[in-house]
């Protein structure tokens, strides 16, 4: 079983900076694609961002490519969300996920492709 436990994230103002923790306990990431999704108020869960658990390469919605970066520690067993030039539409909860599938050059953004999640985090970008 892998446990993710969230840290980072809070208030911030348009164009500032947040960066978001993703670490693993009990099992490791190890073999996983670790994804990132955020859910505004009233709103579905949303893909953000995925890592491949190997090349480390990432995947991102069109709407936070260039301003936020996926990056993960395999040594420390972690995955971080650095988000900058942030703009309201940024608010929401956001979760970090691990995928089911092991070893796989995947990178996927879909909810249910995602077996593990962390606990949320509340982001609020004020204007």
């Amino acid at each position: 079983q892998v446990q993710l436990v969230q840290s980072g994230g809070g208030s911030v103002q348009a164009g500032g900076s947040l960066r978001l923790s993703c670490a693993a306990s009990g099992r490791t990431f190890s073999g996983r694609a670790v994804g990132w999704f955020r859910q505004p108020p009233g709103k579905e869960r949303a893909f953000v961002a995925a890592i491949n658990w190997s090349t480390s390469t990432g995947n991102y919605a069109d709407s936070v490519k260039g301003r936020f970066t996926i990056s993960r520690d395999n040594t420390k067993n972690s995955v971080d969300l650095q988000m900058n030039n942030m703009t309201a539409e940024d608010t929401a909860v956001y979760y970090c996920a691990a995928t089911k599938f092991r070893y796989a050059n995947i990178i996927p953004a879909q909810v249910s492709d995602y077996d593990y999640w962390g606990q949320g985090t509340q982001v609020t970008v004020s204007s």
